[in-house]
């Protein structure tokens, strides 16, 4: 198979916030949350390409709103873009509190996978198809974070 619709990499992962997941303020830790958004997006990256992905690096974690005990955590992932044996997948995060009927926009986060053979080599990923402008525009910005990212490893070097 050589491409795929952006679509059909789409996953929706839901879980409740535990007194375990929380810290001293009732407050989800940070970690947990991270653990949360690389299990769904690697899941999305494994559902395009068909075999197994590992997180090759993670951009960021924006905190936009804390997420708190007993809320639902949404988490909707999906590629944003392949390039050769690596892809982009984006993950937003929500809070819902059923209690108080509210629904906050808490985190995003942009995560690099690469796609991997059953030795662990990597190997060609399968090409992603936008479809909507929201993909387009997501699939475009996609390029333009991954230039910055080959641009920053270089300095660092």
């Amino acid at each position: 198979m050589t491409a795929r619709k952006i679509s059909e990499s789409q996953i929706t992962m839901t879980e409740l916030v535990l007194p375990n997941h929380t810290n001293q303020l009732g407050t989800l830790f940070g970690g947990q949350l991270m653990y949360w958004i690389d299990m769904c997006a690697s899941l999305s990256a494994e559902k395009h390409n068909l075999r197994i992905c590992v997180t090759a690096s993670v951009d960021g974690v924006d905190f936009i709103n804390p997420v708190r005990l007993g809320d639902a955590v949404t988490l909707v992932s999906s590629v944003n873009r392949v390039f050769n044996t690596s892809m982009e997948v984006g993950v937003k995060v929500f809070a819902q509190n059923f209690k108080e009927g509210t629904v906050k926009h808490t985190n995003s986060a942009y995560l690099t996978f690469v796609s991997v053979d059953e030795a662990g080599k990597p190997v060609k990923a399968i090409e992603a198809l936008p479809e909507t402008n929201e993909q387009k525009r997501r699939f475009n910005e996609a390029l333009i974070r991954r230039d910055n990212r080959l641009k920053s490893r270089s300095v660092e070097k």
